[in-house]
Protein backbone atom coordinates (compact mmCIF):
# COMPACT_ATOMS: atom_id res chain seq x y z
CA UNK A 1 0.00 0.00 0.00
CA UNK A 2 3.10 2.40 0.64
CA UNK A 3 4.13 1.66 -2.39
CA UNK A 4 2.98 4.80 -4.43
CA UNK A 5 3.70 7.07 -1.98
CA UNK A 6 0.59 8.94 -1.62
CA UNK A 7 -0.48 10.42 1.60
CA UNK A 8 -4.00 10.60 2.82
CA UNK A 9 -4.82 12.90 6.11
CA UNK A 10 -7.59 11.70 8.04
CA UNK A 11 -8.49 13.33 11.09
CA UNK A 12 -4.78 14.08 12.79
CA UNK A 13 -3.27 10.85 10.52
CA UNK A 14 -1.48 10.74 8.01
CA UNK A 15 -1.18 7.51 6.29
CA UNK A 16 -0.06 5.79 3.12
CA UNK A 17 -2.71 5.43 0.68
CA UNK A 18 -2.78 2.89 -2.25
CA UNK A 19 -6.00 3.26 -5.09
CA UNK A 20 -8.57 1.39 -2.50
CA UNK A 21 -7.86 3.20 0.53
CA UNK A 22 -8.45 6.54 -1.61
CA UNK A 23 -11.93 5.40 -2.52
CA UNK A 24 -12.85 3.97 0.90
CA UNK A 25 -12.02 7.19 2.73
CA UNK A 26 -14.11 9.59 0.73
CA UNK A 27 -16.27 10.82 3.94
CA UNK A 28 -16.77 13.06 6.83
CA UNK A 29 -13.27 14.16 8.23
CA UNK A 30 -10.87 12.37 5.58
CA UNK A 31 -9.50 15.07 2.96
CA UNK A 32 -7.18 13.94 0.23
CA UNK A 33 -3.71 15.41 -0.26
CA UNK A 34 -3.33 13.88 -3.60
CA UNK A 35 -5.03 11.05 -5.88
CA UNK A 36 -3.14 8.57 -7.73
CA UNK A 37 -3.84 8.48 -11.30
CA UNK A 38 -5.97 5.19 -11.23
CA UNK A 39 -8.43 7.08 -9.09
CA UNK A 40 -9.17 9.34 -12.11
CA UNK A 41 -9.05 6.34 -14.09
CA UNK A 42 -12.27 5.03 -12.19
CA UNK A 43 -13.67 8.00 -11.96
CA UNK A 44 -13.75 8.36 -15.95
CA UNK A 45 -15.10 4.76 -15.99
CA UNK A 46 -17.70 5.83 -13.89
CA UNK A 47 -19.04 8.43 -15.88
CA UNK A 48 -18.73 6.42 -19.39
CA UNK A 49 -21.12 3.95 -17.25
CA UNK A 50 -23.16 6.59 -16.15
CA UNK A 51 -23.30 7.65 -19.88
CA UNK A 52 -24.73 4.56 -20.93
CA UNK A 53 -27.23 4.72 -18.26
CA UNK A 54 -28.20 8.33 -18.92
CA UNK A 55 -28.91 6.67 -22.73
CA UNK A 56 -31.16 4.50 -21.61
CA UNK A 57 -33.08 6.79 -18.90
CA UNK A 58 -33.66 8.77 -22.20
CA UNK A 59 -35.91 5.95 -23.05
CA UNK A 60 -37.48 5.58 -20.30
CA UNK A 61 -38.41 9.44 -20.31
CA UNK A 62 -40.21 8.69 -23.58
CA UNK A 63 -41.56 5.89 -23.11
CA UNK A 64 -42.91 5.33 -19.94
CA UNK A 65 -45.42 8.60 -20.20
CA UNK A 66 -46.58 6.85 -23.23
CA UNK A 67 -47.24 3.83 -21.33
CA UNK A 68 -44.66 1.68 -23.54
CA UNK A 69 -42.56 -0.85 -22.78
CA UNK A 70 -38.96 0.47 -21.88
CA UNK A 71 -36.84 -3.08 -23.15
CA UNK A 72 -38.50 -3.28 -26.59
CA UNK A 73 -38.78 -2.64 -28.98
CA UNK A 74 -35.12 -1.37 -29.37
CA UNK A 75 -34.45 2.39 -29.80
CA UNK A 76 -35.69 4.28 -32.70
CA UNK A 77 -36.04 7.79 -33.92
CA UNK A 78 -39.48 9.51 -32.82
CA UNK A 79 -40.06 10.84 -36.13
CA UNK A 80 -39.18 8.56 -38.72
CA UNK A 81 -39.33 5.04 -36.58
CA UNK A 82 -35.96 3.87 -38.13
CA UNK A 83 -34.05 1.79 -35.79
CA UNK A 84 -30.78 3.16 -34.13
CA UNK A 85 -28.03 0.77 -34.66
CA UNK A 86 -25.49 0.31 -31.34
CA UNK A 87 -23.04 2.85 -33.14
CA UNK A 88 -25.55 5.39 -33.53
CA UNK A 89 -25.99 5.20 -30.24
CA UNK A 90 -22.92 6.51 -28.56
CA UNK A 91 -23.84 8.14 -25.56
CA UNK A 92 -22.88 12.23 -26.50
CA UNK A 93 -20.38 11.27 -29.23
CA UNK A 94 -23.16 9.67 -31.23
CA UNK A 95 -24.99 12.74 -31.16
CA UNK A 96 -21.67 15.10 -32.07
CA UNK A 97 -20.68 12.51 -34.75
CA UNK A 98 -24.56 12.46 -36.46
CA UNK A 99 -24.19 15.73 -36.84
CA UNK A 100 -27.05 16.14 -34.15
CA UNK A 101 -29.45 14.67 -36.94
CA UNK A 102 -31.00 11.46 -37.37
CA UNK A 103 -28.91 9.33 -40.04
CA UNK A 104 -32.39 8.23 -41.76
CA UNK A 105 -35.00 11.00 -41.80
CA UNK A 106 -32.42 13.97 -40.81
CA UNK A 107 -35.15 15.57 -38.30
CA UNK A 108 -32.85 17.40 -35.94
CA UNK A 109 -31.88 15.75 -32.44
CA UNK A 110 -32.50 17.70 -29.64
CA UNK A 111 -29.77 18.77 -27.45
CA UNK A 112 -31.87 17.24 -24.32
CA UNK A 113 -30.44 13.65 -24.92
CA UNK A 114 -26.94 14.23 -25.24
CA UNK A 115 -27.57 16.56 -21.72
CA UNK A 116 -29.04 14.05 -19.73
CA UNK A 117 -26.46 11.27 -20.72
CA UNK A 118 -24.00 14.00 -19.47
CA UNK A 119 -25.78 14.73 -16.39
CA UNK A 120 -26.08 11.36 -15.52
CA UNK A 121 -22.67 10.55 -16.01
CA UNK A 122 -21.39 13.44 -14.17
CA UNK A 123 -23.51 12.32 -11.45
CA UNK A 124 -22.12 8.66 -10.97
CA UNK A 125 -18.78 10.47 -11.28
CA UNK A 126 -19.41 12.41 -8.01
CA UNK A 127 -21.11 9.75 -6.30
CA UNK A 128 -17.99 7.37 -6.28
CA UNK A 129 -16.31 10.48 -5.61
CA UNK A 130 -17.95 11.05 -2.19
CA UNK A 131 -18.63 7.53 -1.51
CA UNK A 132 -15.85 5.36 -2.42
CA UNK A 133 -15.68 1.56 -3.76
CA UNK A 134 -19.06 1.19 -1.07
CA UNK A 135 -22.42 -0.76 -1.43
CA UNK A 136 -23.27 2.77 -1.10
CA UNK A 137 -22.16 4.11 -4.62
CA UNK A 138 -24.21 1.45 -6.64
CA UNK A 139 -27.40 2.19 -4.29
CA UNK A 140 -26.74 5.74 -4.46
CA UNK A 141 -26.38 5.26 -8.35
CA UNK A 142 -30.02 3.96 -8.47
CA UNK A 143 -31.37 6.80 -6.43
CA UNK A 144 -29.64 9.23 -9.14
CA UNK A 145 -31.42 7.23 -12.02
CA UNK A 146 -34.65 7.46 -10.93
CA UNK A 147 -34.51 10.81 -10.02
CA UNK A 148 -32.74 11.85 -13.44
CA UNK A 149 -35.56 9.72 -14.75
CA UNK A 150 -38.75 11.40 -12.71
CA UNK A 151 -37.33 14.67 -13.12
CA UNK A 152 -37.58 14.83 -16.70
CA UNK A 153 -41.08 13.27 -17.05
CA UNK A 154 -42.33 15.49 -14.78
CA UNK A 155 -41.36 18.41 -16.29
CA UNK A 156 -42.75 17.27 -19.37
CA UNK A 157 -46.23 15.69 -18.62
CA UNK A 158 -46.28 16.66 -14.54
CA UNK A 159 -46.80 13.57 -13.08
CA UNK A 160 -44.29 11.07 -11.44
CA UNK A 161 -44.70 7.55 -12.60
CA UNK A 162 -45.85 4.96 -9.41
CA UNK A 163 -43.59 2.73 -11.80
CA UNK A 164 -40.68 4.34 -10.59
CA UNK A 165 -41.34 5.85 -6.98
CA UNK A 166 -43.10 2.76 -5.80
CA UNK A 167 -40.48 0.29 -6.12
CA UNK A 168 -38.14 3.00 -5.44
CA UNK A 169 -39.93 2.64 -2.01
CA UNK A 170 -38.94 -0.88 -1.63
CA UNK A 171 -35.38 -0.88 -2.88
CA UNK A 172 -34.61 1.97 -0.64
CA UNK A 173 -35.54 0.29 2.21
CA UNK A 174 -33.93 -2.97 1.09
CA UNK A 175 -30.78 -0.80 0.77
CA UNK A 176 -30.73 0.32 4.48
CA UNK A 177 -29.51 -2.76 5.21
CA UNK A 178 -26.37 -2.34 2.86
CA UNK A 179 -25.66 1.06 3.63
CA UNK A 180 -23.88 1.48 7.00
CA UNK A 181 -24.86 5.01 8.16
CA UNK A 182 -28.82 4.16 7.50
CA UNK A 183 -30.66 1.61 9.41
CA UNK A 184 -33.77 -0.11 8.39
CA UNK A 185 -35.85 2.26 11.21
CA UNK A 186 -34.26 5.48 9.77
CA UNK A 187 -35.66 4.57 6.50
CA UNK A 188 -38.74 3.09 7.72
CA UNK A 189 -39.44 6.15 9.67
CA UNK A 190 -38.09 8.49 6.50
CA UNK A 191 -40.90 6.46 4.04
CA UNK A 192 -43.50 7.27 6.97
CA UNK A 193 -42.42 10.76 7.99
CA UNK A 194 -41.61 11.83 3.93
CA UNK A 195 -45.12 10.64 2.55
CA UNK A 196 -47.15 11.95 5.66
CA UNK A 197 -45.42 15.25 5.58
CA UNK A 198 -46.02 16.38 2.71
CA UNK A 199 -49.37 14.89 2.58
CA UNK A 200 -50.59 16.52 5.13
CA UNK A 201 -48.82 20.18 3.31
CA UNK A 202 -51.30 18.90 0.43
CA UNK A 203 -54.52 18.22 2.50
CA UNK A 204 -53.84 21.86 4.36
CA UNK A 205 -53.05 23.41 0.87
CA UNK A 206 -56.42 21.86 -0.47
CA UNK A 207 -58.51 22.68 2.30
CA UNK A 208 -57.18 26.62 2.68
CA UNK A 209 -56.84 26.97 -0.97
CA UNK A 210 -59.92 24.59 -2.25
CA UNK A 211 -58.17 23.46 -5.26
CA UNK A 212 -55.37 21.02 -5.63
CA UNK A 213 -51.52 22.23 -4.93
CA UNK A 214 -49.91 18.86 -4.82
CA UNK A 215 -49.99 15.72 -6.65
CA UNK A 216 -50.08 11.92 -5.17
CA UNK A 217 -46.84 11.64 -7.13
CA UNK A 218 -44.46 14.41 -4.86
CA UNK A 219 -45.95 12.35 -2.21
CA UNK A 220 -44.74 9.34 -3.32
CA UNK A 221 -41.60 10.65 -4.56
CA UNK A 222 -41.14 12.55 -1.00
CA UNK A 223 -41.48 8.67 0.77
CA UNK A 224 -39.20 7.52 -1.72
CA UNK A 225 -36.39 10.12 -0.25
CA UNK A 226 -36.87 8.91 2.83
CA UNK A 227 -36.23 5.41 2.06
CA UNK A 228 -33.13 6.53 0.36
CA UNK A 229 -31.87 9.03 3.59
CA UNK A 230 -33.46 8.49 6.30
CA UNK A 231 -36.50 10.65 7.92
CA UNK A 232 -33.76 12.75 9.40
CA UNK A 233 -33.54 14.36 5.27
CA UNK A 234 -37.00 15.02 5.11
CA UNK A 235 -37.60 18.30 6.61
CA UNK A 236 -34.23 19.88 4.51
CA UNK A 237 -35.00 18.30 1.74
CA UNK A 238 -38.59 19.89 1.84
CA UNK A 239 -36.80 23.52 2.88
CA UNK A 240 -34.51 23.21 -0.36
CA UNK A 241 -37.04 22.41 -2.14
CA UNK A 242 -39.54 24.92 -1.48
CA UNK A 243 -36.97 27.82 -1.25
CA UNK A 244 -35.47 26.99 -4.64
CA UNK A 245 -39.20 26.66 -5.74
CA UNK A 246 -40.04 29.89 -4.89
CA UNK A 247 -37.25 31.51 -6.23
CA UNK A 248 -38.21 29.79 -9.59
CA UNK A 249 -41.74 29.89 -9.78
CA UNK A 250 -42.37 33.62 -8.18
CA UNK A 251 -40.69 35.23 -11.56
CA UNK A 252 -42.19 32.43 -13.55
CA UNK A 253 -45.81 33.63 -12.18
CA UNK A 254 -44.72 37.40 -13.09
CA UNK A 255 -44.28 36.10 -16.51
CA UNK A 256 -47.51 34.46 -16.36
CA UNK A 257 -49.11 38.05 -15.75
CA UNK A 258 -50.06 37.31 -12.27
CA UNK A 259 -51.47 33.56 -12.90
CA UNK A 260 -51.99 31.78 -9.94
CA UNK A 261 -53.11 29.01 -10.96
CA UNK A 262 -49.86 28.37 -13.51
CA UNK A 263 -48.57 24.80 -12.64
CA UNK A 264 -44.91 24.39 -11.96
CA UNK A 265 -44.09 20.29 -10.91
CA UNK A 266 -42.76 20.60 -7.58
CA UNK A 267 -40.71 16.99 -8.44
CA UNK A 268 -37.74 18.57 -9.86
CA UNK A 269 -37.38 20.62 -6.93
CA UNK A 270 -37.63 17.91 -4.76
CA UNK A 271 -34.75 15.44 -6.51
CA UNK A 272 -32.51 18.20 -7.21
CA UNK A 273 -32.74 19.54 -3.40
CA UNK A 274 -32.36 15.50 -2.19
CA UNK A 275 -29.32 15.35 -4.61
CA UNK A 276 -27.62 18.46 -2.97
CA UNK A 277 -28.63 16.76 0.64
CA UNK A 278 -26.96 13.56 -0.75
CA UNK A 279 -23.47 15.33 -1.39
CA UNK A 280 -23.74 18.37 0.87
CA UNK A 281 -26.20 17.70 3.65
CA UNK A 282 -24.47 17.56 6.63
CA UNK A 283 -22.47 20.75 5.62
CA UNK A 284 -25.21 22.88 5.31
CA UNK A 285 -27.38 21.57 8.30
CA UNK A 286 -24.19 22.45 10.40
CA UNK A 287 -23.87 26.08 8.55
CA UNK A 288 -27.58 27.13 8.56
CA UNK A 289 -27.59 25.96 12.96
CA UNK A 290 -24.41 28.62 13.45
CA UNK A 291 -26.32 30.77 11.74
CA UNK A 292 -29.08 30.25 14.38
CA UNK A 293 -26.81 29.64 17.46
CA UNK A 294 -23.08 30.62 16.55
CA UNK A 295 -21.71 28.89 19.42
CA UNK A 296 -22.86 25.72 17.53
CA UNK A 297 -19.97 26.17 14.97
Amino acid sequence: MAGLGYLIKRGAYSVPADLWTVLFLRRKTERLILLPVQFYTVLGIAFVFGGCIGSFLNVCIYRIPAGKSIVSPPSSCPACGARIRWYQNIPILSWLFLGRKCAGCKVKISIRYPLIEALTGGLFMLVLWYFGLSWATPVYWVLTAALVTITFIDLDHQIIPDVISLPGIVVGFIASFLVPWLSWSDSLLGILVGGGSLYLVAWLYEMLTQREGMGGGDIKLLAMLGAFLGWKAIFPVIFLASLVGTLVGVPLMLLQKGDTKFAIPFGPFLASAALVYLFWGQALVHWYLTLLVPSAG
